[in-house]
């Protein structure tokens, strides 16, 4: 879920609350605060669970929230976990700490240090092209043996890893890739973290559920019919900036603000998303 700003760039929980129920009231079953799409990089601590409990108070009994608490400091992301358990979230994802570029013993430590500081459950996030190291599969395999340690978001598009972590772990994969769901799906994953359902998320919904129900000529439907809404929003720019964008012209954020290094979206890219947009019938 992205994080609302006003036009100033200052927090604004108003809207983020009003975003999470629409999220919810449309399908989504789950909504991740300050992941890579919430900015997180850019908010302090004290905003960072300032989103978890507004979100929690929004849907907290609707939907499972999610909190983005991983960095590449260990003992800061032992810290805010421990504030998103107060907060009163229902389980965190952490991703691969980045920049460091750990042997992946540190990145097996570093997981199982935040994982035991909580009672939370705890997804990974593995995504290399942000956080240059990937997480190996035989590393997911030990981690999957803590107990805290329930899910993979995969979005590392290595169906090999994939395969032996669905095969030799119970870890609920979901896939990390928007336009690779239904494939994950094939192999056992169980849903997405999109940043696309920003735009669709009832016909993420219907492809989930199709999914997961074995209906695959649905599903692949529902595939086809998202794979424009998905090179709109993650084709031509950052994903938050893109989300955000279509999301003020949905009329459902009242500013398309992003905070630096982000940028605001330029006439051409605008362009090329409404391009995108129009093919799937979604005209602004």
């Amino acid at each position: 879920m992205v994080t609302p700003f006003t036009q100033e760039g200052a927090l604004d929980l108003d809207t983020a609350q009003a975003l999470a129920a629409h999220l919810v009231d449309q399908g989504a079953d789950g909504l991740v605060v300050t992941g890579t799409t919430g900015e997180t990089s850019t908010l302090t601590d004290e905003e960072n669970v300032q989103m978890f409990r507004a979100v929690v108070e929004a849907v907290g009994d609707r939907a499972q929230v999610i909190a983005g608490t991983g960095t590449n400091d260990t003992a800061h992301s032992v810290h805010l976990s421990r504030q998103a358990q107060q907060a009163g979230v229902d389980g965190l994802l952490l991703v691969t700490p980045y920049y460091n570029k750990p042997s992946q013993e540190g990145i097996r430590r570093h997981f199982e240090t935040i994982a035991s500081s909580t009672d939370l459950p705890v997804m990974l996030y593995d995504i290399p092209g942000r956080s240059v190291m990937p997480i190996h599969p035989q590393t997911l395999i030990a981690l999957a043996e803590h107990p805290n340690i329930q899910g993979l978001k995969d979005a590392k598009a290595d169906f090999d890893s994939t395969t032996q972590v669905l095969a030799q772990t119970d870890l609920a994969v979901y896939s990390g890739d928007d336009g690779l769901t239904l494939p994950l799906m094939s192999l056992g994953a169980v849903g997405v973290v999109s940043v696309s359902a920003h735009v669709a998320p009832g016909l993420y919904r219907e492809l989930v559920d199709a999914a997961l129900a074995g209906d695959l000529a649905t599903a692949r439907e529902k595939h086809f019919a998202l794979d424009p809404i998905q090179r709109a929003v993650m084709g031509h720019i950052q994903g938050a900036v893109s989300a955000k964008t279509v999301l003020h012209w949905q009329g459902i954020l009242p500013t398309s603000t992003v905070r630096l290094p982000l940028t605001a979206a330029t006439t051409e890219e605008e362009n090329l998303i409404k391009a995108d947009l129009a093919e799937a019938g979604i005209t602004f």
